[in-house]
Formats: C-alpha cells, sequence, structure tokens
C-alpha cells in the first residue's frame, strides 16, 4: 500500500453492484461513506453493458454480446484462428490500452475517478476495483457446441489471458489517483465447490485464478482479492495465491472458520480477510451496528483462540457487504452503506490499538 496507509484497520467499500440510477450521486456518496477507499460502481439496472461478465468482454476474442437478449454467445460467424490470432498479437505486445473498458461499459469507473482527480484534498489512501473471475466467466458463457467455455480449452486460455490484461489496465488507471488499487476477483460460481453442480476441477480452478492475480501482481501495484459470496473451499481459494480473501461473513463464517490452518497461515504470510459482514439478499432493515459489531466479533474470537495477534487481524481486516448490492431496493442499499461506514468507525475505535 501506498506511504497514506501500511494496513486496512477495518476499512469499508463495496463489492461492486449498486441498484441506483443516478451515476454522478452515487459516486459522490460512495466517496462520502467510504473516504479512504471507495469503490466503483456497476449500475447493473441501468445497462446489460454493466453485468458482471458482459462488462469484460470488450476486446475478446470470439465474444458477441447481445444487450437486448441480455447474451453472451461465441461468435457462429467468425473465424476463431484468426479471432485468437490476432488477440495474441494485442496481449503478446503488451498493448493495454486495447483492454481498456470503455465508458459506455462503466460509467461509475469513469466518474467516480473524475470525482477524486477534481479534490485537491483528497487524502484517501486505497480504490478498489472488480473484474469477474475466470471461472465464473467461462462458466457463464456457452461455446459454439452449447457447453460452457470453461471446457474449451483453447478459447478459455485466451479468455483468461484477456481478463486478466484487462484488469491491469483497470489496477493502472486506478493507480493514477495515487491511491493504491485493490482489485477483487468476483467467483460466485465457486459458492457450493465441489457439490454436484460444479464439474470444474479444483486444479484448474487454481490454476486459472493464479493466471489472473500473478498477472495482476507483477504487471501493477495492485492488492489482489478473490470474492465468493457462498461456501466453497477455502483452501484452494487461499492456495490460488490472493492478496485478500472477501466473504460472506454474516452468513457463512462458520465454514470459513472450518479451515484454520490454512487461513491462519494465509494471515500471517501477510493476507487479508474481507468481512462481508453486512447482509445484502438476507437484508432485513432491523440490523444495528451493534449487532454486526458482536457478530464480527465472535469470528475474530475464533481467530484469536488459534493463536492470531489481535493487533495483527486488524490490520488485515477489511469490511464490505456480503455481496453486490444490486438486487436490493434503494433504501435498503444506502442504509447498508450507512451501516458500513459507521461499523468501521465502530471497530477503529474498539479493535485497533
Amino acid at each position: 500500500m501506498n506511504d497514506k496507509a501500511s494496513q486496512f484497520n477495518f476499512l469499508a467499500t463495496g463489492i461492486g453492484s449498486v441498484p441506483f440510477q443516478d451515476i454522478g450521486d452515487t459516486c459522490r456518496n460512495i466517496l462520502s461513506y467510504f473516504p479512504s477507499m471507495p469503490f466503483w460502481p456497476q449500475f447493473v439496472k441501468r445497462s446489460y453493458l454493466e453485468d458482471m461478465s458482459a462488462q469484460y468482454c470488450e476486446g475478446l476474442p470470439l465474444l458477441e454480446v447481445n444487450e437486448q437478449e441480455r447474451s453472451i454467445r461465441v461468435s457462429q460467424k467468425l473465424n476463431a484462428e484468426s479471432q485468437l490470432t490476432e488477440f495474441y498479437e494485442y496481449f503478446l505486445a503488451n498493448n493495454i490500452d486495447h483492454f481498456s473498458i470503455s465508458r459506455n461499459c462503466a460509467p461509475g469507473f469513469y466518474t467516480l475517478l473524475e470525482l477524486i482527480r477534481e479534490n485537491e484534498n483528497d487524502n484517501g489512501c486505497c480504490i478498489k476495483g472488480q473484474t469477474v473471475g475466470p471461472v465464473t466467466f467461462g462458466a457463464g458463457i456457452a461455446d459454439r457446441d452449447g457447453k460452457p467455455v470453461l471446457h474449451n480449452e483453447a478459447l478459455m486460455e485466451a479468455l483468461v489471458s484477456g481478463l486478466a490484461i484487462k484488469a491491469v489496465w483497470q489496477a493502472r488507471k486506478l493507480a493514477d489517483t495515487g491511491r493504491t488499487p485493490v482489485i477483487f476477483l468476483d467467483e460466485p460460481y465457486l459458492s457450493g465447490f465441489g457439490s454436484a453442480f460444479s464439474s470444474v476441477q479444483r486444479d484448474d480452478v487454481i490454476r486459472m485464478l493464479r493466471t489472473v492475480i500473478s498477472y495482476l501482481q507483477e504487471n501493477s501495484d495492485a492488492r489482489v482479492g478473490i470474492h465468493c459470496c457462498g461456501n466453497t473451499d477455502w483452501s484452494m481459494i487461499v492456495e490460488a495465491g490472493p492478496d485478500i480473501i472477501s466473504f460472506d461473513a454474516f452468513a457463512y463464517m462458520d465454514h470459513f472458520l472450518l479451515y484454520p490452518k490454512e487461513i491462519g497461515q494465509f494471515l500471517e504470510a501477510g493476507g487479508n480477510v474481507a468481512w462481508g459482514i453486512v447482509p445484502t439478499s438476507a437484508f432485513t432493515g432491523k440490523e444495528s451496528v451493534e449487532m454486526l459489531f458482536l457478530r464480527l466479533e465472535a469470528g475474530l474470537s475464533r481467530m484469536k483462540e488459534w493463536g492470531m495477534d489481535p493487533g495483527m487481524l486488524a490490520e488485515r481486516s477489511i469490511l464490505t457487504p456480503a455481496c453486490g448490492m444490486g438486487t436490493m431496493r434503494h433504501e435498503d442499499a444506502e442504509k447498508c452503506m450507512e451501516l458500513l461506514c459507521s461499523l468501521s468507525v465502530k471497530c477503529r475505535e474498539r479493535l485497533v490499538a
């Protein structure tokens, strides 16, 4: 992280999606609630182009996004060999700008950066972005045979590389603010990994995640996280090599803490945990800062029982919603951000030495 901060100490931020429509007002609110680590918002109700997969298709080979049908398909018309050749020419030439995300697909990204640049007194330490994870991306797109692209080795290899270089473009743009970029790979498909509904192999998951993470770490100053909003094999996530693990701490705290050895070693080695402590899909409106604080404190206490140092846990902790807020009602999403902001203040007052 940059000189403005060396630890997270319960900084709060968001996951990505929001239910709002007004781009400017939303970005200003995000900067107000999360001045130290704002996130750029995905306006998923404004356009299908801001869907978590569609948003990252630009510059990738063979993919066709149909905004009206809300679909992504592998083209039946384009020549696969020529498309892949052209893609690798740009990729191997390290032509980062070719893999940019346009304002049409991510207006919140551009607006947030503009607002930060306009503030001459900005002194925030971090800025958070996100990208669809490679496993979720490949699982959600059908190839020409109707099978998930995840199982099309040649195309999948290109798409993983494409997501990696697009993430580097994003990280460098975020770093232009003078803040440390934090990029989460969003992997909802890994929820329930190992069940009968999951056909991908553990080694393949780790290889794909590592490809994107390593490329980002080697070509930018970003801290890289993996976000999974359900239960998964957390030892697999640790093995993929992220700097941050982001999980739904409201619903899956006990499941996450079933991996004391792996998570303990991850933290001791410098890893960080983003606690998704404010519920999103399960939000009732009855949640309070005190209730969420006690829930978080219970999880931290379990880690202390493993022998984890409380000061170290504070330094390595981030607070987030359980998942994106895109499906929430406007007033509930607003309340979610208010709770996170207040909870961050309470944690920094009570739990940071």
